[in-house]
């Protein structure tokens, strides 16, 4: 039989599509129920004996310390450090030494006192604000004005030379609260034996605290409303709770207290 050319294959097989086939046929018939078997997994290499090494073991990394005991550890060891201070510059420098409050790395400034340390009265404030963080002094804002313009009423003064009639200032906090925010218990707890240790240091004859948190910190407990004006007593000696000068700067009517306050001081260090 003749080999068939391109169009005599070619017409055959649209002959045959015409017919109806829609595949081709092969030589061999396919089976295509039969169910193929499963190629055998080639085995995974062994190490050999001589080269095998234990893997080694993942190191556990030491658990964190909780935030309790880390303010455990913060307060132990501010205690440490104003105890081995024995005088006010010592104690400035352990201060500025100390890294374990989060408020120091947003803070300009380390704010630790102004005035005469030999005063017979020492002020104790909450926390620096805007004005002192820059300046690096306490009370010296709007809110130190007006204390300024408060304590010259009754003749005592920051900037005098003498000791009776001086005043010295410091506040609980030494670095400004971001945003002035209330201090957090954890920041007093661990700089508390700092303030402790400065009022030892300066000894004044009359504390006065400076609104709630001087009160918290130093009395143990808030409420200056109800403490303002009562006398009470800080590492034995007389102790005056007092409206702070920001308050008085929100609240002008309750100057009238604050007089009345300051009136009382000033009768204590007269003895009358």
């Amino acid at each position: 039989m003749d080999e068939m050319g391109y169009h005599e294959s070619l017409a055959l097989l649209d002959w045959q599509v015409e017919l109806g086939a829609d595949e081709a046929i092969q030589d061999t018939p396919v089976n295509r129920f039969e169910i193929p078997a499963e190629a055998p997994k080639p085995a995974k290499p062994q190490p050999s004996p001589l080269h095998s090494s234990p893997a080694p073991a993942r190191p556990i990394a030491p658990a964190e310390p909780d935030q309790a005991e880390t303010t455990r550890m913060a307060v132990d060891l501010s205690k440490q450090l104003a105890a081995q201070a024995q005088d006010l510059t010592a104690l400035h420098a352990a201060l500025a030494g100390f890294e374990l409050c989060e408020l120091k790395r947003g803070a300009r400034n380390l704010v630790f006192c102004d005035g005469r340390p030999e005063a017979r009265v020492m002020i104790v404030g909450e926390a620096p604000g805007r004005e002192e963080d820059r300046q690096g002094k306490p009370f010296v804002g709007r809110a130190g004005q007006l204390l300024d313009r408060m304590f010259a009423a009754i003749g005592l003064s920051r900037q005098s030379e003498e000791a009776a009639t001086a005043l010295y200032i410091t506040n609980m906090l030494p670095w400004r609260p971001p945003q002035n925010r209330d201090p957090k218990p954890d920041e007093l707890a661990m700089l508390l034996p700092f303030v402790r240790r400065h009022i030892e240091l300066a000894d004044p004859e009359i504390v006065v605290l400076m609104g709630n948190w001087a009160c918290q910190g130093l009395l143990g407990r808030r409420g200056i409303k109800r403490m303002r004006g009562q006398w009470d007593e800080v590492l034995g000696r007389p102790a005056l709770p007092m409206f702070h000068p920001a308050y008085l700067l929100r609240q002008p009517s309750e100057k009238a207290l604050a007089w009345s306050d300051l009136l009382s001081l000033q009768s204590r260090l007269k003895g009358t």
